[in-house]
């Protein structure tokens, strides 16, 4: 049963080259890789793929510029088998990433998603830790030893908290994926809710504890670059009004106060607001501190 890795493609060209030699160098060659290229402007790419000898690996392309959403929605619609990763085009595979998704889905097959442990790189590829991954590994991954599975309230409480995932390192059982699909209008968070609606449907996760993917933070990404204008924070906000709603339909009320907390969130916006007062923009800072300070959302 291959391993269904989709890539949807927008970004560094040599850093997409890196993503691919790390799936071409697994030590199970029992996946199949089929790359979305989101009309990106460089000719060099497709010229890339052009060249490479492997058919597992499908490269296409769209004619114009569709936008990250509708990307991975065109994505999920190219997934034929039963473990589907959405891999980043700028993260790396460690070599054992296949075989150890493949045989956690194996001894777990009635997880809906597969979180693998994950190292964090920089630009240069070095293993590096910030405070955000500090945090999320530390202190907001339920605790445990071995593969184990988390569902219901508790998954869902623990994840509104704070988000501990590492999306591109997800795997998840296909049925899942489409059956659920992602929202409108939540580009930058629509990870956490998409997960989340799987969860509130019912759906487990699996913490696999070897670490296999690289995961790359740089302050190139889409979400590094709405943090200090705040416009992250707008649809964070958006989010958890409608998670904390969505929560107390189901009678989880511990999830439901997680969202309308969203403390984590807060304090993220809140580390933020010195440079952003720095930066002059009163705009971004009165955002930011209505984020930090704003009322909880109603759930009725």
């Amino acid at each position: 049963m291959p391993l269904d890795i989709l890539l949807p493609f927008w970004g560094d060209p040599a850093m997409l080259k890196e993503t691919v030699r790390s799936v071409l160098a697994q030590t199970s060659g029992d996946w199949v890789l089929t790359v979305v290229d989101d009309a990106y402007p460089d000719s060099s790419v497709g010229e890339y793929f052009a060249r490479l000898d492997d058919a597992r690996v499908t490269y296409l392309r769209h004619e114009k510029n569709v936008g990250i959403t509708e990307n991975y929605r065109r994505c999920v619609t190219l997934a034929t088998h039963d473990v589907v990763v959405l891999l980043g085009c700028d993260d790396v595979l460690l070599p054992r990433y296949v075989e150890v998704v493949l045989e956690a889905h194996r001894q777990f097959p009635e997880a809906a998603v597969i979180q693998p442990g994950v190292q964090v790189i920089d630009e240069n590829g070095t293993v590096v830790r910030t405070l955000v991954d500090s945090v999320k590994q530390r202190l907001a991954m339920p605790r445990g030893r071995g593969r184990r599975l988390v569902r219901g309230e508790l998954l869902a409480a623990s994840l509104l908290r704070a988000d501990w995932l590492y999306w591109p390192s997800l795997a998840f059982r296909r049925e899942a994926l489409v059956s659920t699909g992602f929202r409108d209008g939540l580009p930058i968070i629509q990870d956490l809710a998409l997960v989340v609606d799987v969860v509130a449907a019912g759906g487990s996760l699996l913490l696999e504890p070897e670490i296999c993917f690289s995961y790359r933070r740089h302050s190139a990404s889409a979400s590094s670059a709405k943090l200090l204008d705040g416009s992250r924070f707008v649809g964070e906000q958006e989010y958890f009004t409608m998670a904390a709603r969505q929560m107390a339909g189901l009678g989880w009320r511990r999830a439901s106060r997680a969202a309308r907390w969203h403390l984590t969130s807060r304090l993220h916006a809140l580390t933020l607001v010195p440079r952003t007062v720095a930066t002059g923009n009163r705009a971004a800072v009165a955002v930011l501190a209505g984020h930090v300070f704003g009322r909880m959302p109603r759930t009725v």
